[in-house]
């Protein structure tokens, strides 16, 4: 079989790695809908099945026998992993699920974005019984003696009888999110990892507070305990891997650090001796927890996965985009021409790198990594010469814009993880650390005639700015996660979307609320303004969407099989990224593609259970 069509890793990240059993097997999930199995031993890589949209969890049980794959397309799979074949679909969510557990062979849990906690009947596949009570997505799901655990981004802990559905404890609100929790069924602790960079133990029995465990400096995205000995594994954006030692609480180990380390897949192997994760090359990492040395790497990918996740035009046809893989790609893409230029690694080694624009004044790209760098390069665009690299040290980089303003020429806005707007000198100085939001900046835009910003945030934040980090207005109405904010022409009115499905249009100075549309039960990823009265929404369903305000016109069109990452103007027409290692030139009006670039191909020949 031709390598492009066999399944060798994931083309994509690993969102998950979980030990299956006493066996030498690894079962993975990963953002190529796809769910998978490696063995330690031999190496074979099995693929079970795709999902219809990313996959973001998988568990098994405890005899190794049964596998559920919990996905953004709102379902879960349940795997027969004797047979390899897939057993039923749980269909009852409403949003993205996160996270699923085992009670039993006949019961699980299930969690989600939707705010709620399904209980469900694993014969049937028939909803036992709905808990509500979050008061926000719900990330996190643990089982132990008769109760629920959970956690997400209302920032409590929360305890469940699973037979009555009641709320027997509600531990927080803390001050961040708290994406990770865990059960200690050893020492009969609960273990919560917040985006404080602190990890909390607290006594099951009477919900005391037993220690914090002081030892990241970035959002903390996985914790999980030892089956051995009650050890606890705390990953985070610093990419720290530590080990923490049951009894004294005090670090044990850090583990060897690894290229392309994705935080929220690591877990212990079923005797509590290894510790498995999954990489954004798609591929398997197994350490000694012992020793802390990396013992495997499976199904190694030296190439990388060429997911897109930024787009930015630089003028005359030509265009950067950023990737999974590391690689800053030079392309050149019109109705009649689609090359791609160039591919280079702005970086020592390949760190997968989230945000990218181009800077007209100055003719410089810049790039934001996951490892909390930005890189700056000039010259021609084919032929780039790198500048430095620099640490904000704010967490993962999320969006990168340059001001419009001849007395800020070349200058950068950054929006980082850590709730900061960081605005940086073309010299690659540190004017500012902006501290303008309380939780991740999704996206920020720069006003054409003004020194004034938009920026937006994990927590359904939305605010307008001034250079020098003076909050002008703060915009009210999400009720979730806003992923992306965009700027009219005029600069008078600011759009933004995000996963509570809802496209919003504020004036930027009266902050009054002049449009609210409905975009369907499909989360939006990013938008642009096309001109003063459409703006365009893509999802993470493959789509855009052009909504005309002033007629109130929709448009829809299906570009792809994976999430649409970034849209931006391209002349006259648009640009759309996507996780599905494409990017797609689209006409602004009809949004019919009229030309595409392709690095990778995600998806293989899946598996028949017909």
């Amino acid at each position: 079989m031709d390598k492009q069509q066999a399944f060798l890793h994931h083309r994509g990240p690993v969102t998950c790695a979980a030990h299956v059993g006493s066996s030498d097997w690894i079962i993975t999930s990963g953002y190529d809908s796809a769910v998978a199995l490696f063995n330690k031993q031999s190496a074979e890589v099995c693929l079970l099945g795709y999902h219809q949209h990313l996959v973001n969890r998988v568990s098994v049980n405890a005899a190794g026998t049964l596998a559920a794959s919990a996905s953004s397309d709102y379902n879960l799979y349940i795997w027969d992993l004797q047979t390899r074949a897939l057993r039923m679909v749980l269909q009852g969510h409403s949003d993205d699920v996160e996270d699923f557990v085992f009670i039993n062979d006949e019961l699980g849990a299930s969690v989600s974005r939707d705010w709620r906690i399904i209980i469900w009947d694993l014969h049937t596949g028939a909803i036992r019984r709905i808990i509500l009570g979050h008061e926000k997505d719900v990330l996190s799901v643990n089982y132990f003696d008769g109760k629920l655990y959970t956690s997400g981004d209302d920032m409590t802990l929360r305890v469940w009888d699973i037979d009555s559905g009641k709320q027997l404890a509600k531990i927080g609100p803390f001050d961040t999110e708290t994406d990770s929790c865990a059960i200690d069924e050893v020492h009969k602790r609960m273990v919560l990892g917040c985006d404080d960079g602190i990890v909390r133990v607290f006594d099951i029995a009477s919900q005391t507070l037993l220690a914090e465990l002081r030892g990241h400096d970035s959002a903390i995205k996985k914790v999980a305990v030892s089956p051995l000995n009650g050890d606890i594994l705390s990953a985070a954006y610093d990419q720290r891997i530590l080990i923490w030692d049951s009894e004294h609480f005090v670090q044990k180990q850090q583990l060897q650090s690894q290229p392309a380390l994705w935080e929220r897949s690591f877990n212990w192997t079923q005797d509590g001796r290894e510790v498995v994760a999954g990489s954004f090359d798609g591929t398997v990492v197994i350490w000694d927890a012992q020793s802390g040395k990396c013992k495997q790497h499976l199904a190694e990918n030296t190439q990388g996965n060429a997911c897109f996740n930024d787009v930015t035009s630089c003028g005359e046809g030509l265009f950067a985009a950023v990737s999974d893989d590391g690689y800053l790609r030079i392309g050149q893409l019109a109705p009649l021409q689609a090359n791609w230029l160039s591919a280079q690694l702005p970086r020592r080694e390949r760190v997968l790198m989230n945000a990218v624009h181009y800077c007209p004044a100055m003719q410089k790209l810049y790039t934001g990594a996951h490892n909390q760098t930005v890189s700056q390069s000039e010259g021609q665009l084919t032929a780039l010469q790198q500048q430095g690299v620099l640490n904000l040290h704010e967490g993962p980089i999320n969006s990168i814009r340059s001001a419009h303003l001849a007395e800020f020429a070349g200058d950068v806005f950054i929006a980082c993880y850590s709730g900061a707007v960081v605005h940086m000198r073309a010299d690659g100085q540190v004017v500012a650390s902006l501290a303008l939001h309380d939780n991740a900046v999704k996206s920020l835009e720069l006003h054409p005639t003004k020194a004034i910003g938009v920026s937006c945030c994990a927590e359904g934040g939305l605010a307008s700015w001034d250079f020098n980090g003076k909050v002008l207005q703060r915009y009210h109405g999400h009720t979730a996660i806003i992923d992306a904010v965009a700027i009219s022409p005029s600069g008078q009115f600011i759009a933004s979307a995000g996963r509570d499905f809802v496209l919003k249009v504020h004036g930027l100075e009266d902050g009054k609320l002049y449009h609210s549309i409905h975009l369907g039960r499909r989360s939006p990823k990013a938008l642009c303004y096309t001109t003063e009265n459409v703006v365009v929404v893509s999802n993470y369903w493959g789509e855009l969407i052009r909504i005309d305000l002033s007629s109130g016109v929709v448009t829809r069109n299906t570009l792809a099989d994976n999430g649409i990452s970034a849209v931006v103007r391209h002349g006259n027409d648009l640009l759309a990224s996507c996780y599905d290692g494409a990017v797609y030139l689209v006409d602004s009006v009809t949004l019919k593609v009229l030309n595409h670039l392709r690095a990778m191909t995600q998806k293989v020949q899946a598996p028949s259970y017909e």
